[in-house]
């Protein structure tokens, strides 16, 4: 494990980097695939446009996020805020400020919403899952130390090696990326199966909730709001929005039963 993947006099190439190019550009190409498959009206360039927007804001809100949980330290050091290579991005910042961008795309671009986001859904998991790499090999995102055979020993300047030297910790975004391929191949499947706009978007907002509560608890870095840790009250919110959308507008029902005339209402 090495954060460096290789350096030419000032030029470094980090594999966190790097995790985030691939994550991007597959997801690019995911997504493309399925614009094109539900035949929303968006082109390679109208997608470009997407992605130049989406991205940037999205690390913004990831980095904001984390920033405000650790304003103790960065507001002493304001200038270690831009260096996201030592790690420090949260996730649920970065998807609800990605998912503001995305809003706002599909009203410019006259594009129904959640369309929009069911085919982004399953790129976005396998981003998250890819992007976990970079999480491993900068040793950051760890987990607790742990007596457990598969426990990892981090190289002593990484952020698990400062924070437990010399002790094995639990390989925390292994188990995430591991999930996150799991969430992944479950919203893959269900993509054709005809489940009414907004279904799959639903699914992984409390699937990845889940995901991720479980993940929490082995987490050593994780951020708290008081005796609670924020991934896990984020997480509460997100299963019982997202369940009451899918129950309320009956997103579970495909398109298949609604043309058979089968009784919607749920029972």
């Amino acid at each position: 494990m090495h954060p460096i993947l290789f350096q030419i006099g000032s030029i470094t190439v980090r594999y966190y980097g790097l995790m985030y190019v691939i994550a991007i550009t597959v997801g690019f190409f995911l997504l493309s695939r399925e614009v094109r498959r539900k035949k929303l009206a968006l082109s390679t360039d109208n997608l470009l446009d997407l992605l130049l927007w989406t991205v940037p804001v999205a690390i913004i809100g990831a980095r904001l996020y984390y920033v405000v949980f650790h304003w103790n330290y960065y507001g002493t050091h304001p200038l270690d805020i831009f260096k996201l290579w030592q790690g420090g991005l949260a996730i649920h910042g970065g998807v609800l400020a990605g998912i503001l961008v995305v809003y706002l795309f599909s009203r410019l671009k006259k594009v129904q919403f959640w369309a929009l986001t069911d085919a982004l859904a399953p790129s976005l998991i396998l981003g998250q899952a890819i992007g976990r790499i970079g999480n491993f090999t900068n040793g950051d995102a760890f987990g607790l130390p742990t007596t457990l055979p598969w426990g990892i020993r981090f190289p002593a300047g990484s952020p698990a090696g400062m924070a437990f030297p010399g002790q094995a910790t639990h390989p925390s975004m292994i188990y995430e990326m591991l999930l996150n391929l799991a969430i992944f191949a479950f919203l893959w499947s269900i993509r054709k199966k005809g489940f009414r706009d907004g279904f799959s978007t639903a699914m992984y907002f409390i699937l990845y909730a889940v995901a991720r509560s479980i993940v929490s608890f082995t987490r050593a870095d994780s951020l708290w709001l008081g005796p609670i840790r924020a991934a896990h009250a984020i997480s509460i919110a997100f299963v019982i929005l997202f369940g009451a959308m899918i129950w309320r507008r009956k997103l579970y029902v495909t398109e298949l039963e609604s043309s058979s005339g089968r009784k919607l209402s749920p029972k």
